[in-house]
């Protein structure tokens, strides 16, 4: 439940059907290996909880737990370094298997031999991610007149197409039709998806609206010297909220839902944030911002059904529910249910968004969408409560007077030096970086030298 951002990926709209169609993909090759396979490392010692949750949810030996943890964080800076080199001919990237192999897409056969030199697997396929994102947008302008049985579309980058869930997919082909957008990409698939938000909040600790109603937390922030957190657009029914213990908490200071479904709360002195998502009866520490791709683990905390994992489906998506679309959420296979709504949604020890939508339950499994935190952070000018300090103010000019070789949206890894405004300095942890993260803002990322 988001309101329309013209911004970032390409993902997924939903409504109150789903559509049916084989996800049958555009000439895509078979996947070439790399002659030489990157042999998994073990990863650090994972969170207190992550490793079990991710063994119990996604059915994986406590080995392939840790390995998977180090294959995804070390394929995020592979991906986004040949997303760049493969510029238009990049189709997307995605990761395979229990320990997370890294599959990167193109359209130009000539590009395997670079990919597979990165130690990923390749493919070729006939649209480039390009292609697909405009096709999804064409779908996100025409989203006010998508049939309710039409509640979901995304970019799928697996079958190289844009899918549009449906229970009639009748009515879900003729939207594309009148959509504008190019026939041959978009497939129609039946499904029996009514995404509707989660109405009944340290991170995934429980919080009250008005008379009564309940949320999640998503993630504590600070704005200067005012603390807080951040949750969902739609929960924000009323401006007064109190606690799970009764104590008058704060005050909603700005939501956005539908079309986006984001909202803060500044808390009262009363309150402290602290960098902590609640995981299992423990305290899991939040360390960053670094965005997950397709294929990796997530996990969700949230006050009606604790805490449970699964993995991102694609990260550009639209939802339509009730209330109207939101757009560029998150689609995930992690379950959730009432109550859940803007609880945290987190891969490993990096905040990746908070809960807005979606379908199904915790005992039957279900389809779950996330508002990524980035932009909550930047449209309110929060900074992210971390261990250790720092986060991400309010953004700052992205080319500012002097020598700078920062960008946004690009991952860095611990030890990187970039330079900004003429100033070097060395990144502290791994994170994909935002408009707002730049070096001078956050010293929790990045140290001047």
């Amino acid at each position: 439940m988001l309101r329309i951002r013209h911004s970032v990926l390409a993902g997924c709209a939903l409504t109150v059907a789903a559509l049916a169609f084989p996800a049958t993909m555009a000439a895509a090759q078979p996947a070439t290996s790399p002659q030489e396979p990157a042999v998994a490392q073990p990863a650090p010692q994972p969170p207190p909880g992550v490793a079990e949750a991710m063994q119990r949810d996604l059915g994986l030996s406590a080995e392939q737990a840790r390995t998977r943890l180090a294959n995804e964080q070390r394929a995020g800076q592979t991906e986004a370094s040949l997303r760049a080199r493969l510029s238009g001919s990049f189709g997307g990237s995605w990761l395979n298997g229990p320990t997370a192999t890294l599959v990167v897409a193109t359209t130009d056969a000539n590009a395997v031999p670079a990919i597979v030199a990165t130690g990923a697997e390749a493919t070729v396929v006939q649209h480039s991610l390009t292609a697909l994102d405009a096709a999804k947008e064409a779908l996100d302008r025409a989203a006010a007149k998508a049939p309710r049985t039409a509640p979901v579309w995304y970019v799928d980058v697996r079958t190289n197409s844009v899918v549009v869930l449906a229970s009639q997919p009748a009515k879900a082909e003729a939207f594309v039709a009148a959509s504008g957008a190019d026939r041959s990409l978009v497939h129609v698939e039946k499904s029996a998806e009514q995404p509707r938000p989660f109405y009944d909040l340290r991170g995934g600790d429980a919080y009250y609206i008005g008379s009564g109603t309940r949320c999640s937390i998503g993630f504590p922030v600070t704005r200067g010297a005012t603390q807080g957190f951040v949750t969902a657009g739609h929960c924000a029914v009323a401006s007064s909220t109190s606690g799970s213990n009764g104590v008058a908490l704060g005050t909603f200071q700005g939501s956005s839902f539908p079309g986006n479904d984001y909202a803060w709360v500044a808390a009262n002195g009363n309150w402290t944030a602290q960098p902590w998502v609640y995981s299992n009866g423990a305290n899991l520490s939040v360390r960053g911002a670094n965005v997950a791709i397709e294929g990796a683990s997530v996990c969700r905390s949230g006050s009606t059904t604790g805490w449970h994992c699964g993995t991102v489906q694609q990260r550009n998506s639209s939802v339509t529910y009730q209330e109207g679309t939101v757009y560029e959420v998150t689609r995930t296979n992690v379950c959730a249910e009432p109550g859940d709504s803007g609880g945290s949604f987190i891969s490993g020890d990096q905040a990746q968004g908070v809960t807005s939508g979606g379908t199904g339950n915790c005992s039957s499994g279900g389809t779950t969408y996330f508002q990524p935190v980035g932009e909550i952070l930047s449209t309110y000018g929060l900074t992210l409560r971390v261990e250790g300090g720092g986060g991400n103010p309010s953004p700052s000019p992205s080319n500012p007077p002097g020598g700078t070789t920062w960008q946004a949206n690009t991952s860095y890894a611990a030890g990187a030096t970039v330079t900004y405004g003429g100033v070097t300095y060395r990144c502290l942890q791994g994170h994909t970086s935002m408009s707002g993260w730049e070096p001078p803002n956050v010293p929790a990322l990045w140290q001047r030298l």
